[in-house]
């Protein structure tokens, strides 16, 4: 059996901070992380989708979480295909890519240059012991398809001997008449395949499938199941306390991807108040894990 460890998507969002989770003491950036670092054993870094890591961050979060705690960090967005605005790289990269702007796709010199750039930064992550997973998810846009195939490739290839987990948001790579070749791709890319916990009830809704594609790790994001997904602000979209009937239709599931996986790790993005770490707290209990 894996180790099942339980979490949340962002220690470090504004609206958990202002939620009074977080005691008085434990608010400054040292405090937050030492606090939910005490409660959980693996938490998602989001800032880094939207913005280059730094080796100092590595390092402070390194040096302020236990041995064998788990970062799970996002995948910056350019390397994602995500619209990305110059502002958000180093200032000699933006001059590349403001010239690519009517073109398709992204200078793959740029691409790899930024890539080293993140690498780097993550490095300390990595050789701590620290690192979960890198967490690439990719646009609505990436249809299943020849194109999406060999950009996911493109992908491995430039993070070739780091952990990749990859999060789909366009629903085609798991319905029923594609599920088996998106796991037998996954699989041979050595990556691991994202499972989500979202409403169902929209065009946009990626399923609730489970699929095991590496023996190291097996991860389930949980978005909430607000039908204002994809439309609202991003309270609206996440706004959403899960039951505990929602939450224990996954526990078998979870039990299941622990038989085949290392590790299982089961982050909540239902970022509205205290509502991830309330949830993630219920999923440890409905667990044995707590």
């Amino acid at each position: 059996m894996g180790e099942i460890r339980v979490g949340t998507c962002s220690w470090t969002d504004k609206a958990l901070v202002s939620s009074g989770w977080y005691p008085t003491g434990h608010r400054d950036a040292e405090g937050r992380l030492r606090h939910y670092a005490a409660r959980f054993p693996v938490a998602e870094v989001d800032s880094t989708y939207y913005g280059l890591p730094s080796t100092r961050n590595s390092l402070l979060w390194t040096d302020r979480t236990p041995e064998g705690f788990r970062f799970d960090v996002k995948a910056f967005s350019l390397l994602t295909g995500h619209p990305t605005r110059p502002e958000a790289l180093p200032a000699d990269l933006r001059p590349a890519l403001a010239r690519q702007r009517g073109r398709t796709g992204v200078d793959p010199g740029l691409l790899d240059e930024v890539w080293d750039r993140y690498s780097a930064a993550l490095e300390p992550l990595r050789a701590s012991g620290r690192l979960g997973t890198l967490v690439f998810q990719f646009p609505h846009r990436l249809v299943p398809g020849r194109p999406a195939v060999e950009f996911l490739r493109r992908c491995r290839e430039r993070a070739a001997g780091w952990p990749m987990a990859v999060e789909f948001r366009h629903p085609g790579w798991w319905h029923e008449d594609h599920v088996e070749a998106t796991t037998a791709l996954l699989t041979e890319l050595d990556t691991a395949a994202v499972a989500v916990d979202m409403v169902q009830t929209l065009a946009a809704s990626v399923p609730p499938v489970v699929r095991v594609t590496t023996p190291e790790l097996a991860l389930v994001r949980f978005h909430g199941r607000n039908s204002a997904w994809g439309t609202g602000t991003k309270e609206e979209r996440f706004r959403h306390s899960y039951t505990p009937g929602e939450l224990s239709e996954w526990v078998p599931r979870v039990r299941e991807m622990a038989e085949q996986a290392r590790e299982v790790h089961v982050l909540f993005n239902n970022c509205c108040g205290d509502a991830a770490v309330r949830a993630a707290q219920s999923m440890q209990q409905l667990l044995g894990l707590s």
